[in-house]
């Protein structure tokens, strides 16, 4: 691609003078704990999204997942959110070992806006509420712990735009399935067929084992 005729934003000035500063209500929903309102998505939040960066800047961003209220609310300013099996890369875990910065998405099916969370996150391989995190038996061989430095409810302005919650948008049949991405993309050794089977009714019998 030829990007010489890219304008590029070089400077908080200039970018201010596109997008215009922030309404007072924007900066001054920040808070540095968790209040009542907060704790109660969590409890109904299934999903989240972690944000991450090594100490070079190199960026990743992974989904994480549970049964509604996954995310164990240890005080009004810390958080853990349990590993569950996956497919063993840690590239967030690794990131976290060298920048312990992250930034949390907390989504609730149907409800556009979110909850952001932003903190500082350690590893934690067993402690006493990792017996609250157990599902269908397994408990979790570590939890992600965040310190949280800021937490606010995002407005539901991209949700809305993407449809994302509304089924007659949805048209999951658009790209190939997953066991044909993973053939095409992943030098998978196993047949279509194999890989069909795998990723087939029985996949999510397996969510929980190693």
């Amino acid at each position: 691609m030829d990007t010489a005729a890219f304008v590029e934003v070089t400077s908080e000035d200039e970018l201010r003078s596109l997008l215009g500063a922030p309404m007072p209500q924007a900066l001054a929903k920040e808070r540095d704990h968790l209040t009542e309102f907060d704790r109660a998505w969590l409890a109904h939040s299934p999903l989240a999204f972690v944000a991450t960066a090594d100490a070079d800047g190199a960026c990743d961003a992974s989904p994480k997942g549970d049964p509604a209220g996954f995310t164990v609310v240890l005080d009004d300013r810390t958080i853990a959110l349990p590993e569950r099996p996956g497919n063993r890369r840690a590239d967030g875990y690794r990131n976290i070992l060298a920048n312990p910065h992250v930034g949390l998405l907390f989504v609730l099916p149907g409800r556009p806006d979110t909850l952001r969370v932003n903190g500082r996150a350690r590893i934690v391989r067993d402690a006493p509420f990792f017996d609250d995190m157990t599902v269908k038996g397994h408990r979790p061989r570590l939890a992600l712990v965040v310190e949280i430095e800021q937490v606010f409810h995002h407005c539901p302005k991209a949700f809305l735009r993407s449809g994302a919650w509304k089924p007659e948008t949805w048209n999951p049949e658009a790209v190939p399935s997953r066991a044909r991405l993973v053939k095409a993309l992943e030098a998978a050794e196993r047949s279509l067929e194999e890989l069909e089977e795998y990723y087939g009714d029985s996949y999510a019998e397996r969510l929980y084992q190693q």
